[in-house]
């Protein structure tokens, strides 16, 4: 798998889209909004109150969260600016990243009606332009120009692996860690995570400036051990539905056995070791909060609670993992295996609370 190619967000605005089901990661966003306030307004007020500032969304997928996170972002600047008495706001360029397949088409066609929307709810008189800009490429590359990035935000997306982690025994009837995984795919996974962003933090540090800030939040996990259920359970549902169908011989079992889910979710002592490793950042916050699964949940549609919540989490999951399924299995099966998955989401919430975690760090750049 060239997680490259693959890895994508559903695009458009269809039924399955992640611009239509993306409700728990706003949900997310939202619920970390006063770390980002706090790291802006320690920016702002260390850097003297620049004229201009660079930001960047890393990873930011498409739809409606991408530009809500850069209105957050220059709402939050302009309200840090007043408080501290500054008749002018600064000029704010954002770039928003994400892989070469994201679907930019549907963010740009949104731009002029979001530059609207800031020009109403900002002071009219001194609020200065943001200049939107796309950055296609992997974040586990370098960006940006050196020193040239105050202040970098990413959710949500660096649980998601460079790469499937090479493994030396095969992950049998397992699309992710499981409590059935051996040892050395376990180990395989965690160091391709370390890996990763040690890799990650070493191209930031090069991009940002001197005392520059950036905001985590990372899908991640409270347990020690990497295969808990508060991490993997998402994934082992989707396992079982494919399960079933090589059962029923509608998938061959060797395709089930080299589909692995290029993810890790790490707990807070694994980011903040690899942030102490690489030397570069100062950890200013760390945090763990939770999501219920329930917060996709549309209730305006005409089910029962319970179907509610499965089916919008169903459709959520689909978002996301559809475009990982279909480059592997092909388009034949796609249908089948999401309804089953999305049955057995439903039964899953009907019987138990289920949660997802979140790390959230935030970092300062070094002097």
């Amino acid at each position: 798998m060239d997680v490259a190619q693959v890895l994508h967000m559903n695009g458009g605005d269809g039924d399955y889209s992640y611009s239509n089901n993306s409700l728990l990661q706003r949900k997310v966003i939202s619920m970390t909004k006063p770390i980002i306030d706090e790291a802006l307004a320690n920016l702002y007020s260390a850097m003297n109150f620049p004229k201009t500032l660079v930001m960047a969304d890393l990873g930011c997928s498409s739809g409606p969260n991408t530009l809500l996170v850069a209105s957050e972002l220059v709402k939050s600047v302009d309200k840090i600016r007043q408080k501290f008495g500054n008749d002018e706001s600064p000029e704010i360029q954002i770039y928003l990243n994400d892989l070469p397949h994201n679907d930019f088409n549907t963010i740009f066609l949104s731009v002029s009606k979001f530059q609207k929307y800031l020009t109403n709810e900002m002071v009219s008189n001194s609020s200065s332009p943001c200049y939107i800009s796309g950055v296609p490429g992997s974040f586990y590359n370098r960006l940006f120009l050196s020193k040239s990035i105050h202040f970098v935000y990413s959710s949500y997306s660096l649980m998601w692996l460079s790469r499937v982690p090479k493994m030396i025994n095969t992950n049998k009837n397992n699309i992710y860690l499981s409590t059935t995984s051996p040892p050395c795919v376990i180990k395989a996974y965690r160091e391709q995570f370390q890996s990763d962003f040690l890799t990650f933090l070493k191209y930031r540090a090069e991009e940002m400036v001197s005392g520059g800030r950036m905001v985590l939040t990372i899908l991640g996990r409270q347990s020690d051990d990497p295969c808990s259920k508060e991490c993997c359970y998402v994934w082992d549902l989707l396992a079982t539905s494919l399960k079933d169908m090589v059962a029923e011989g509608l998938i061959e079992e060797e395709k089930l056995d080299s589909f692995n889910i290029p993810q890790y979710t790490p707990n807070p002592k694994e980011v903040s070791n690899e942030v102490e490793k690489e030397g570069s950042f100062v950890i200013d916050c760390l945090e763990v909060s939770e999501v219920n699964w329930d917060a996709c949940t549309d209730n305006n549609l005409n089910l029962f609670k319970e179907d509610v919540q499965g089916y919008n989490m169903g459709k959520c999951m689909r978002a996301v993992a559809e475009p990982l399924v279909l480059s592997h299995f092909g388009e034949s099966i796609i249908e089948e295996v999401f309804k089953r998955y999305t049955d057995n989401i439903k039964i899953s919430m009907s019987s138990e609370k289920t949660k997802l975690v979140n790390v959230t760090v935030s970092l300062t750049r070094k002097e």
